[in-house]
């Protein structure tokens, strides 16, 4: 910005007034936090001391019908919008009124839908991470304008708040590149106070983020003064007028100095030396306090401002110290927002339907609703364009709805997972496409951060609707890179749904509740199954549910009976299996006629632990099979609960049988082979345990 321009700039005095009076505030209750370490120090915080004049000045430019992903040195930017210190201060002391979590997050780290304020979605820690789910609510505002579906004639923005040292995060790239690539209406707020917690600037990056984002072809940039008040305030209005009118994205690079703790667990006066001292001559509030006399402002209305923010702040802590905790038995509510599909219903098997395999069956539910819901998209990598997926499970139908709806992605599953988050906060419903499970750990930082934690952390305010669809499991020879299988990890991740059908009409009929559950769902959907040409996967080949047809999550189904008379000798067992499973599982059984029930599970969370039960106690013999490696998985851990809960009506151990324990499966089909279960091992285990 140009020195021409900041002199010929005015700012009305009542906003420097509202600032100055704010930056004292945020000092107190700074100066508070400190002068009660003992107590304010018993879960650990930031504040936003040296931050104070840019992030009221980005504060003052947001309206009610913006959107922000704050990071957690952002406590001034929170009083900036209206937040009170007292419900700050319930978020320090972890109350149970803090407005943000309830007591479950630290301070700082909101997440607020109410009336008249910016919407702010959880956030992780948001040391770059929240750069992505910032950007899918750009993406998701830019959708609704695109389809004619946007509320009103306001342009909403997203402000995205970093800290310098947060974007060498490889994350905050894929989302400047998607930002880029699709215009989106964001604003990256880059405070750098040139330190991360103990490391400078000069040990962690060789450029700071205003010089790293001139590679980001089409991404504006502006560089401010971040501990002058003034030139923030022109600054973040030209940026935020910017973003509005030409709905494109602008980097703000500010310069802050660093006055308080990294965090109260690691003190400066442990690694600061001089360099406290230094940063002290660019304190923003002198600079702010001298604005004012030169505004014609009193010395003595000044130091009422000073003094109404004191007693502000001085009585608010007092009120939070006499706040109520939480009660202990609200500790695991919110795990989930309540699901609105809890019966099936429609026809499963229509009159004159005709079979179709499980890929068309995804590809038809996804159309269905695509077609239904204005507010759904489908994007991933290769699912738009000509191809429409590497198995044809999306063909045509970006050609039927469009390139905004239905697209191709950058490789880059860290955005396509993390960027569904944003995209529910503002009303979108995404479906997404990993290609291949192999490829989804970029994606896990988002999944385990972003998407599970939003709805409990937020005390149910958001939950993330995000459908996520991975192609899973060994197909002949797919190797290393495409053939893994990953659910166990996935089950170790509370607070997302996973789903595993086995057949063309529980494809579809999960599909849709999957997209209508207000959660995380991840669709593992086995490439095996998807044509029914592996020999023995007939039967993933079924009759057609019809349009409104759908299978509510965590309902198991006994896709094969034991007869009553090799029940009533005391010579059944059941197989309790999911996806390639079933198939090995009924082809083994047929060696053993009338004495195998297979219970296909559906879903791996919620699980059908009910039916699992039933299962077991009918034949007192259980075999849980998995196409896994066994050790340490969802199988065994199966087996596990089995034993504990049907000791007493057990008449042999629970068997597991599952893929040899190695990293990888080899290309070379005849050792795949030898890795994985087939209905030749199966069958072996079903004999041994029937004659047990």
């Amino acid at each position: 910005m140009s020195k021409e321009l900041m002199e010929a700039f005015k700012i009305d005095t009542a906003i420097l007034k509202r600032a100055y009076r704010l930056m004292i505030t945020a000092k107190t209750m700074a100066d508070t936090y400190e002068e009660n370490k003992t107590i304010c120090s018993k879960y650990v915080h930031s504040t936003s001391r040296g931050h104070e004049a840019i992030q009221l000045a980005t504060a003052f430019q947001l309206k009610p019908y913006d959107y922000a992903a704050l990071y957690y040195r952002d406590d001034s930017m929170l009083l900036g919008i209206g937040m009170q210190p007292y419900e700050l201060m319930l978020q320090l002391m972890a109350k149970a009124d803090d407005p943000f979590s309830g007591g479950r997050t630290y301070y700082g780290h909101p997440s607020l839908r109410r009336e008249g304020f910016p919407t702010i979605p959880h956030q992780s820690s948001a040391t770059g991470m929240q750069a992505i789910p910032a950007t899918g609510m750009a993406h998701a505002i830019s959708y609704f304008e695109s389809q004619g579906l946007a509320n009103g004639e306001e342009k909403p923005v997203v402000l995205c708040s970093l800290g310098d040292g947060s974007v060498t995060e490889g994350e905050v790239a894929e989302a400047f590149q998607m930002a880029v690539l699709k215009n989106l209406p964001i604003v990256y707020l880059v405070q750098d106070n040139d330190w991360g917690i103990s490391a400078t600037g000069k040990e962690m990056r060789a450029m700071d983020a205003y010089e790293y984002a001139a590679g980001f072809k089409g991404m504006e940039r502006l560089r401010v003064n971040g501990s002058d008040f003034t030139e923030s305030y022109e600054g973040m209005r030209v940026a935020f007028e910017y973003v509005r009118e030409v709905r494109k994205p602008i980097l703000v690079h500010a310069r802050v100095p660093l006055l308080g703790h990294h965090t109260s667990g690691v003190r400066r006066e442990w690694y600061r030396g001089d360099n406290l001292q230094e940063h002290s001559v660019n304190d923003p509030i002198p600079k702010l306090r001298q604005a004012l006399l030169e505004s014609d402002v009193t010395t003595e209305e000044i130091q009422w401002l000073e003094q109404e923010a004191q007693k502000t702040v001085a009585a608010d802590y007092q009120r939070a110290l006499d706040a109520p905790v939480p009660d202990p038995v609200t500790f695991d509510q919110h795990e989930f927002a309540p699901t609105p599909v809890t019966e099936e219903k429609g026809e499963r098997s229509p009159s004159g339907a005709e079979k179709t395999i499980m890929v068309d069956a995804a590809l038809h539910a996804v159309d269905d609703i695509l077609r239904t819901y204005p507010e759904a998209l489908f994007y991933g990598q290769d699912v738009g364009g000509e191809l429409g997926g590497v198995f044809r499970e999306a063909a045509l139908l970006a050609k039927k709805y469009g390139d905004n709806r239905v697209f191709n992605t950058p490789i880059q599953e860290a955005y396509i997972v993390g960027s569904t988050a944003g995209m529910s906060a503002v009303g979108a419903k995404a479906i997404v496409e990993i290609q291949f499970a192999d490829y989804i750990w970029p994606g896990m930082n988002q999944l385990v951060e972003e998407l599970s934690k939003s709805c409990y952390l937020s005390m149910g305010k958001f939950p993330v609707q995000s459908l996520i669809r991975v192609p899973i499991g060994a197909y002949g020879g797919g190797g290393p890179y495409h053939s893994g299988s990953i659910e166990s990890t996935l089950l170790t991740i509370r607070g997302i749904k996973v789903v595993y059908p086995s057949n063309a009409a529980d494809m579809k009929g999960l599909m849709k509740a999957a997209f209508l559950d207000p959660n995380p769902v991840i669709m593992l959907e086995h490439k095996g199954l998807y044509w029914s040409k592996v020999a023995g996967t007939e039967d993933a080949k079924t009759v057609e549910p019809d349009e409104d047809y759908i299978l509510p999550l965590g309902k198991a189904n006994v896709v094969q009976h034991a007869s009553d008379e090799e029940m009533s000798m005391g010579n059944s067992m059941t197989v309790i299996t999911y996806g390639m499973g079933v198939y090995w599982a009924k082809t083994a059984s047929k060696q053993f006629k009338g004495s195998v029930e297979i219970l296909d599970l559906r879903t791996l969370n919620p699980l059908d632990f009910e039916a699992v039960v039933a299962s077991v106690r009918r034949h007192s013999k259980a075999l849980v099979l998995t196409e896994e490696p066994l050790m340490n998985s969802f199988a065994e851990s199966l087996a596990g609960r089995i034993s504990k809960e049907c000791f007493q009506q057990l008449d042999a151990p629970v068997y597991t049988l599952g893929a040899a324990n190695l990293p990888a499966i080899p290309l070379n089909v005849e050792l795949e082979k030898m890795m994985l279960p087939n209905p030749d091992k199966v069958a072996a285990a079903i004999e041994e345990l029937l004659n047990y």
